[in-house]
C-alpha cells in the first residue's frame, strides 16, 4: 500500500481546484462586464440620454476621440470621459428614475426636526 502524502496530485489538486473555481465565478464574469460597458461606450450617440457613474442625468451633445460632451440643462454642457458613462437610459429607465426623485421626497416618519424649536 503506498503512502497517502506522497502523491502530488493529491498535493496540488485542492489548490488548482480552487483556482478554477475563482476563474469562473469572479474573474470570467468581472471580464464580461468590463467588455459589455466598454460596447455600451463605442456606441454612445448625440440625443442618447445617460447616466453617468457618479448619478448624473444627462443627454450626449457630442463625442470627440475618448470625450462626450453632455447637457446637463438647457445651455449647460460639460465634458466627460467616454469611462464615465455608467449606463444609457431607455424611456423606462427614465420613468422610474423620475418617479424615484419625486416620490423620494416625503420620508413618512412623521418627525420634522427643522421646525422643531428647543
Amino acid at each position: 500500500m503506498a503512502p497517502v502524502g506522497n502523491n502530488p496530485l493529491g498535493t496540488f489538486l485542492p489548490l488548482i481546484l480552487l483556482v478554477v473555481v475563482f476563474y469562473f465565478l469572479l474573474i470570467r464574469p468581472q471580464r464580461k462586464r468590463q467588455q459589455e460597458q466598454v460596447q455600451m461606450q463605442n456606441s454612445l450617440s448625440p440625443g442618447a440620454r445617460v447616466m453617468t457613474t457618479t448619478g448624473l442625468f444627462a443627454t450626449v451633445v457630442a463625442l470627440q476621440d475618448d470625450d462626450v460632451v453632455l447637457e446637463v440643462a438647457p445651455g449647460v454642457e460639460t465634458r466627460w470621459t467616454k469611462a464615465a458613462i455608467g449606463r444609457v437610459l431607455t424611456p423606462v429607465d427614465e420613468v422610474t428614475s423620475e418617479e424615484t426623485v419625486t416620490d423620494g421626497s416625503d420620508t413618512g416618519n412623521g418627525d420634522d426636526t427643522s421646525t422643531k424649536q428647543s
